[in-house]
């Protein structure tokens, strides 16, 4: 890649970073500020977003380790470089069975601490050691730096327990329980986690807590932005041009519409993911990087436990404020949960409405997402989804309906008939996932000035509108679409318009007949 220096995958320490001399997107701007403008801190960004490499290197300012900055923006900024005790509690590799567990592992992290800092204490509980090391540092004017990277993942991690989960919680609840005792003997406090899922329990004690969640000081002080990308990684695009064979422009926007996209407050910029970027400029591929790191199980089982939101109708939900706030592991809501853990963004803000539109940010999470949730909703092999949807795209290539219809019959003759539901959303979610998997666009539940369509796809050249009926006629579907007069909302767009009513059998659950309106 000509001069692009070493790309910084799997090195998530700020200080390995800058030994090995690799790249790094300057971010020392938004963290001076962070550490002057305020004390106490809370940032959720969904994983492999950087919040691990923020941490350490707030750890390397806090330690006094300016020779880690020069030529960095902080370096030209008015800051003191006093080093600070530190205490790093990282959460992210770790795996805890029970409470028990987590409390050993915190008490262990508690005496490495105290004898770092030459701190002694006789106390059993890690709660009471920390104390007492936090007041006997400040009592020799050196107040510590508690930084907390993951703070969730116990909790995270058993989420599908809620008894488990709240083992976790309660256990850290106590732990933290110590620091607002302390509160007068911290310089500062910084937790990270994936969600606020329990924060406001867990911490209940630290009354000046700042969420920056949704700051939009802070929205691009992780993920890299549009200039950013092109600032930092000319030689990286450069060479995925002529890999891909695009012109440079052309390769800009693609990967602009895999990887760009995450929005974290409404009026700011969208920026990138770091973690599938890096791999990107790596690889010199399009591929689905960052899903391919973990498959959100739990969060697939809980869309299927709710009606809503319709998976078909999450790409441009509109939500109030109440969608970002905490929630625990007894009431999981969906919403939530997808737009911390990055599958959902914000689109868009209405101020009069005071209500945000979310959405998928990018390709990439559209079709990995799209995939997994086909493979959770329909229990076919992804493998088997890739063939059939193949086949559906040729058929509609070639505008043969009949084909169309049959292969997915063939699809759902092979669901699991433990897995099929006897509604007719279910069979909307299907239609819906597939037409995602083709890269077509398609809504559900289309509002009208008569009715609600069941769904539309579209191509450059034709929309395609569903009506379906469970325990019902394809003549009557495709009555009901008529009578509503479901074609208006899309002439006018220079698009042949092409109706189906489609009925599915209760008892072979499948699809049974259809028809198509005569153009």
């Amino acid at each position: 890649m000509g001069g692009m220096k070493k790309l910084p995958i799997g090195t998530q320490d700020f200080e390995t970073l800058r030994r090995d001399d690799c790249l790094y997107v300057d971010k020392t701007a938004f963290i001076h500020r962070l550490i002057t403008d305020g004390r106490v801190y809370f940032l959720s960004r969904p994983r492999r977003f950087g919040k691990s490499l923020l941490v350490t290197t707030l750890k390397a300012i806090f330690e006094g380790r300016r020779d880690l900055f020069e030529g960095l923006a902080i370096a030209g900024l008015d800051y003191e470089w006093a080093p600070h005790p530190v205490l790093h509690l990282d959460f992210s590799g770790r795996g805890f069975s029970n409470g028990e567990d987590l409390r050993e592992w915190l008490g262990a992290e508690t005496d490495v601490f105290c004898r770092t800092h030459a701190v002694e204490s006789d106390r059993r509980a890690p709660e009471d050691r920390l104390r007492a090391a936090l007041s006997q540092l400040a009592a020799a004017g050196r107040r510590t730096a508690v930084l907390i990277d993951e703070y969730d993942k116990p909790i995270l991690d058993h989420i599908e327990d809620p008894a488990r989960a709240g083992e976790m919680r309660e256990t850290l609840k106590g732990f933290y329980a110590a620091l607002k005792a302390n509160d007068a003997h911290l310089r500062f406090v910084f937790l990270t986690g994936v969600s606020k899922f329990a924060k406001m329990s867990v911490f209940s004690g630290l009354n000046n807590l700042k969420d920056i969640t949704l700051d939009a000081r802070f929205a691009t002080m992780l993920g890299y932005t549009q200039e950013e990308l092109e600032a930092c990684f000319p030689d990286g695009i450069d060479a995925l041009a002529r890999a891909q064979g695009l012109a440079r422009e052309a390769c800009v926007r693609k990967t602009g519409e895999w990887y760009n996209g995450y929005r974290f407050a409404p009026d700011a910029q969208r920026v990138y993911n770091p973690f599938s970027t890096l791999l990107l400029f790596d690889a010199l591929t399009f591929r689905e990087y960052w899903f391919e790191t973990g498959t959100p199980t739990f969060l697939l089982k809980l869309l299927r436990r709710h009606e809503k939101p319709a998976v078909g109708e999450l790409d441009g939900v509109r939500v109030g404020e109440g969608a970002f706030s905490s929630y625990e592991p007894e009431r999981l809501q969906p919403l939530p949960l997808l737009f911390q853990t990055g599958y959902l963004t914000i689109l868009d803000y209405s101020a009069e409405d005071e209500l945000y539109t979310l959405g998928y940010p990018n390709r990439e999470v559209r079709r990995a997402f799209s995939t997994a949730l086909l493979e959770e909703f329909a229990g076919t092999p992804n493998g088997l989804n890739a063939a059939y949807t193949v086949d559906l795209r040729d058929a509609l290539a070639a505008g043969d309906m009949e084909k169309f219809f049959e292969t997915m019959r063939v699809f759902f003759a092979n669901v699991p008939y433990d897995i099929q539901l006897k509604q007719e959303k279910y069979y909307q979610t299907i239609f819906y996932l597939v037409f995602t998997l083709l890269g077509m666009r398609i809504e559900t539940e289309v509002r009208t000035e008569r009715g609600r369509i069941d769904a539309a796809a579209q191509t450059a050249d034709t929309v395609y509108v569903f009506e379906f009926k469970l325990s019902g006629t394809a003549a009557d579907a495709l009555d009901q679409a008529r009578a509503n007069e479901y074609t208006l909302k899309y002439q006018g767009q220079g698009k042949r318009v092409r109706v189906f009513g489609v009925a599915f059998d209760p008892e072979t659950r499948n699809i049974g007949e259809w028809i198509e309106e005569a153009d």
